[in-house]
């Protein structure tokens, strides 16, 4: 009697949706069920995306938040590389890796789609080309970069005054958590390195948030965004609202009411799209994403699910659909996993059933905001509390021990103020400056991981 043969799972994304996915599926299936599990990642690793802004404010060593992909999974495969096409009737992905673009056809008995989204500049003039955005390791390294170099070039004997303002004046877009966790973030960061810089003092630092709601942190209680902004404010950061990014030119940032802020840097945290990929699919899309039923299955096409940022996924306790934040995704994830090992054994697949627990936000200096089960917490509480659940949410204890060790001499110790060394072409410089010398390494959006 020939063996059977294996069941081929092939998940495209390596963020909390497609590692969860895999992970459960590795718990969840048999071990006397042969299986192929292949991921395919542009990375090798995870990125670990709330503590992003703790990078940026060199809190954080860059390595500490990664974990290689390798050590995450045992029975599953990665393949480092693009995914070229993605073929639904064939049952195959086209994908490459290598310098000359090797190819590569991968068949499946099912597919993950977990490919996350990108960032949405809205067609808005030279903010692509000027603005730095918090999505990536790469992104964070640069930003921390970028604050280093003004502060730099600020120092100069023969910077005057008013260029000295122009190039200690920060922008941050965007008054989400990313956006609110970053201006924080760069505001500590270049308070504290300031000190460093004998011709420069706080009262020539600019930093700016830009939102275009009645609020920040919207996805929080209004008396919790309320506090926030004060603190922030009191911390020296403006707060404009119901203001919107009009354009970016060498001069500055335009802004809808009609103002222009010469920033020298802009940082862009406003928006993000579905994976372009999933544009030509021959499924249902709505907004550039997946339509999914209950079970996370995409209809008409069996042994295909789509789940995370590029998924629209039913909410059955709401009514409506699941938020694109990385705690639903690595429910999601696990959820997926178990259907299809459901599909495997003949079984009917379950629908995803979740509730948001709790969301988390940190504003610097150790202090935070959150809600958890409907109860408000601001201030050095709701800081502690984010610290401890994210390090018990990060993966490996090696990577946990790291952080740990890193929080508790940013206790006593200055921030680093080195520039890292370039690694190749930017990913958008900012107005006036040369590009920041990193290339990008796309990721998944920077979320709040939650309580889950």
């Amino acid at each position: 009697m020939s063996p059977a043969a294996p069941v081929r799972v092939v998940i495209l994304g390596g963020g909390f949706a497609g590692i969860h996915t895999a992970q459960e599926l590795e718990r969840a299936l048999p071990r006397d069920v042969p299986a192929e599990i292949t991921i395919v990642n542009r990375d090798n690793f995870i990125l670990f995306t709330p503590m992003l802004h703790e990078v940026a404010a060199s809190d954080l060593d860059i390595t500490h938040i990664v974990n290689p992909i390798r050590r995450l999974v045992r029975r599953a495969s990665l393949f480092v590389g693009e995914v070229e096409a993605i073929d639904l009737p064939g049952r195959r992905v086209v994908v490459r890796h290598a310098e000359n673009g090797h190819r590569h056809e991968l068949a499946y008995d099912h597919l993950v789609l977990a490919l996350g989204g990108i960032t949405n500049f809205f067609g808005l003039p030279g903010l692509r080309e000027r603005a730095l955005t918090m999505k990536t390791l790469a992104d964070a390294v640069a930003l921390r970069n970028r604050l280093i170099q003004v502060l730099e070039e600020a120092d100069f004997e023969c910077a005057a005054a008013e260029r000295r303002r122009e190039l200690l004046t920060v922008l941050v877009a965007g008054g989400g958590f990313a956006g609110v966790e970053t201006v924080a973030a760069a505001n500590e960061f270049i308070r504290d390195a300031i000190r460093s810089y004998p011709r420069l003092s706080e009262d020539m630092v600019r930093l700016i948030l830009v939102h275009s709601g009645s609020a920040i942190l919207p996805e929080l209680d209004e008396r919790l965004g309320a506090y926030a902004a004060r603190v922030l404010a009191r911390r020296g950061v403006e707060i404009r609202l119901h203001t919107r990014v009009a354009g970016v030119t060498e001069a500055g940032v335009a802004l809808s009411d009609g103002t222009t802020v010469p920033a020298q840097t802009i940082v862009w945290t406003a928006g993000t799209s579905p994976s372009p990929l999933l544009g030509g699919l021959p499924c249902g899309l709505d907004h550039g994403r997946v339509v999914v039923d209950h079970c996370l299955r995409v209809p008409e096409w069996p042994g295909v699910w789509a789940l995370g940022d590029c998924a629209l996924v039913p909410d059955r306790t709401t009514g409506k659909f699941c938020p694109p934040t990385a705690q639903h995704a690595l429910r999601q994830g696990k959820a997926l996993a178990r259907n299809i090992v459901a599909a495997v054994g003949g079984q009917a697949p379950r629908p995803f059933v979740f509730s948001t627990l709790g969301q988390l936000a940190s504003i610097g200096r150790r202090t935070g905001v959150a809600n958890i089960m409907g109860w408000n917490f601001h201030g050095f509480a709701a800081w502690w509390l984010w610290r401890s659940i994210y390090l018990a949410k990060l993966p490996g204890l090696h990577r946990k021990i790291r952080v740990a060790l890193d929080w508790t001499l940013d206790l006593i110790l200055a921030k680093d103020i080195v520039q890292l060394p370039a690694a190749g072409p930017a990913a958008g410089p900012a107005v006036g400056l040369a590009p920041p010398a990193l290339a990008p390494v796309p990721a998944r959006s920077h979320d709040t991981l939650g309580v889950a």
